[in-house]
């Protein structure tokens, strides 16, 4: 990163989450801004911010998931009002979990529309953009009058797939209606089969009757979903589908909230895996769930923030190769968009070995493949007849 750019950015941390804006902050090159935080004898939250933000772009990391939901909320608000107050050029809130999400609507007399409120909240306290990953209901970005940007943890489940199963032997479920369109894009992605649960519930966080639509007999059948709460649902889909003949069950979950007895639920469940990013701090729960698995999000959020900072929209993942030149031997670099560089190989690596390796790994269509091999190998059987400096790029492959 740019010297520049490490010069304008603020990168801010609320308490509800250090270890996700530490690892952001190693993303991008930058360091967490210093700040003095702390709540009086009458439990008011104090937030002052221990460096300069006059004119520059701020990110505040705060995600509101676990433990005292609103008080993660006012602090986040009280942070946005102290950068407002300061002179800050532009305010992006970053809500990896967007707190309220799941009172999007009034599904019933006198209920109030939360998440709308948390939405002028954010506004009137001074938040000029809003970054948030997997919105319980994507309806909630028109509640706002700023942008909003809500990204997806779809590319690093899909390569979770991929790398840990043939998803010819696979069949995306979904849990509930609500949440069909989610899991029949990975499974178009995949090109594999698709199912759902029709479950009815006799009030919040209680499952009533499930009933599986599709069939999943000697597949793997992974669950979909936003969120694990409870896991109630999770853990009665998972019996419903081995009922059903599924050779395995597995859930990929964006946000693993995991409250109250869910550690317990899951592992007396049929799961045999519950896949979650690091939206929301687990704490000991992968300590205490051998059956948990996690994905760090970081690289999504991280560049997120450079592309918002850098005036580029956030794009769906890709890979591509980076070719370049040093002392006379050609290399060929593979670098993904948002993970970084993954692996180098010189003219003296066995490409037939290493290369297609791991372009497989990182999920390349058949045809991708084949065409990358082809590239790369006209470059080494036709390297350069002047090579530059090895810093200096030879050429760009989309």
């Amino acid at each position: 990163m740019s010297a520049e750019m490490a010069n304008e950015i603020k990168l801010i941390s609320g308490r509800s989450h250090p270890e996700l804006s530490d690892k952001i902050a190693k993303r991008l090159g930058i360091e967490v801004a210093r700040t003095i935080s702390l709540n009086y004898s009458n439990q008011e939250t104090s937030f002052t911010v221990g460096e300069s933000v006059r004119d520059e772009d701020v990110f505040i990391i705060q995600s509101t998931a676990t433990g005292d939901v609103n008080e993660g909320l006012m602090e986040l608000l009280i942070i946005i009002s102290a950068c407002r107050t300061a002179s800050a050029r532009r305010i992006t809130a970053v809500i990896p979990n967007f707190p309220y999400a799941r009172q999007d609507k009034k599904d019933k007399s006198r209920a109030p529309i939360s998440a709308r409120l948390v939405a002028n909240m954010l506004q009137t306290a001074g938040a000029n953009h809003i970054v948030t990953v997997d919105l319980h209901a994507s309806q909630i970005q028109g509640f706002f009058s700023v942008p909003v940007d809500n990204l997806y943890a779809e590319p690093s489940f899909l390569r979770y797939i991929r790398e840990n199963f043939n998803p010819e032997d696979c069949v995306i479920v979904s849990p509930d209606a609500g949440g069909a369109k989610r899991a029949t894009s990975i499974a178009d992605h995949l090109n594999t089969a698709f199912a759902l649960i029709h479950k009815e519930r006799p009030r919040p966080n209680v499952v009533g009757r499930m009933v599986l639509v599709g069939s999943v007999v000697d597949k793997v059948a992974i669950l979909v979903d936003d969120m694990a709460d409870t896991c109630g649902t999770l853990v009665k889909a998972a019996a419903v589908l081995k009922e059903n003949g599924a050779k395995s069950v597995l859930a990929l979950v964006t946000h693993g909230i995991l409250s109250g007895s869910a550690i317990e639920t899951l592992n007396g469940s049929v799961l045999s895996a519950l896949v979650v990013t690091n939206t929301v701090p687990l704490g000991d729960k992968v300590q205490r769930c051998p059956k948990l698995r996690v994905i760090d999000i970081s690289p999504t959020i991280a560049e997120a923030i450079r592309r918002t900072h850098n005036g580029r929209v956030p794009q769906p993942q890709r890979e591509c190769l980076l070719l370049t030149a040093h002392h006379r031997r050609v290399c060929v670099l593979l670098v993904h968009s948002r993970a970084g560089l993954i692996a180098t190989y010189n003219r003296d690596t066995p490409k037939h070995i290493c290369l297609a390796s791991a372009l497989r790994r990182w999920g390349l269509r058949h045809g991708d493949r084949r065409s990358a091999w082809r590239l790369s190998a006209s470059i080494w059987r036709h390297p350069p007849r002047h090579l530059p400096s090895p810093t200096q790029r030879i050429a760009l492959i989309n």
